[in-house]
């Protein structure tokens, strides 16, 4: 069955014109003009995915963001007229999956729709991760330590799965900006060093002494391959 997208886009001429390239590459579309709309149709068609612009009448694609993630983990991806960093990370810390900025190539968005879809079906192929106390559920988009759910942040969430899928792995920053922001990211690049040290404060048994997320001088940093990790 053919996935179905909801486009959500105050600008008709935009909104459409992401329909054609979605529709010509075999997805079903929906399309909404307004975050009440968008609201509305997520809970009457269950997307695959959602495409979503921040700047929205009604209610703004941020809060749009925050209720579909407060109630699914459907894959969206942030069209943005906005180019700060700040702009971009809130988008990412709420949830989404992608962003890409304004004005786009439409192919290039049908790209990332196929890129995003495809490792989101990935991840429930990913069987749980344990290292220490710690278990990293990819699929179930959850992490426990001892039993206790661990409350991250999707930003967080996402710089572990990285670590976790490359256990032993020593990734500089430039490719966990990649990974965990995106290659659009256009920011510092020690912005990640801030999202690592949230990490460790959650899930590291002494976060000053790292014994899980470790610092690899010269490169960045990699998940411990010791023996408790499995």
């Amino acid at each position: 069955m053919n996935k179905k997208i909801l486009v959500v886009d105050d600008d008709y001429r935009t909104a459409h014109l992401v329909e054609m390239y979605l529709k010509k590459d075999g997805y079903r579309v929906a399309i909404a003009h307004d975050g009440k709309e968008a609201l509305e149709l997520a809970v009457k068609v269950r997307p695959d995915l959602v495409i979503l612009d921040l700047m929205l009448p009604e209610i703004d694609g941020l809060s749009v963001c925050r209720k579909l993630r407060d109630e699914s983990r459907v894959p969206i991806i942030m069209l943005t007229a906005r180019t700060t960093e700040d702009d971009k990370l809130r988008g990412l810390d709420l949830g989404a999956d992608d962003y890409v900025t304004k004005p786009f190539s439409p192919r290039e968005l049908v790209a990332r729709v196929r890129a995003v879809l495809r490792r989101v079906a990935e991840e429930n192929d990913v069987p749980d991760v344990t290292f220490g106390g710690v278990t990293v559920s990819v699929a179930r988009h959850e992490v426990t330590n001892g039993g206790q759910v661990i409350d991250l942040t999707p930003t967080e969430f996402k710089l572990l799965e990285t670590l976790v899928r490359h256990p032993g792995r020593a990734f500089n920053r430039t490719q966990l900006v990649d990974q965990v922001l995106g290659m659009d990211y256009d920011g510092l690049e020690r912005t990640i060093d801030v999202h690592v040290a949230n990490l460790r404060r959650k899930i590291e048994p002494d976060p000053s002494r790292p014994r899980y997320v470790k610092t690899v001088l010269g490169v960045g940093y990699k998940l411990e391959a010791s023996p408790d990790v499995q």
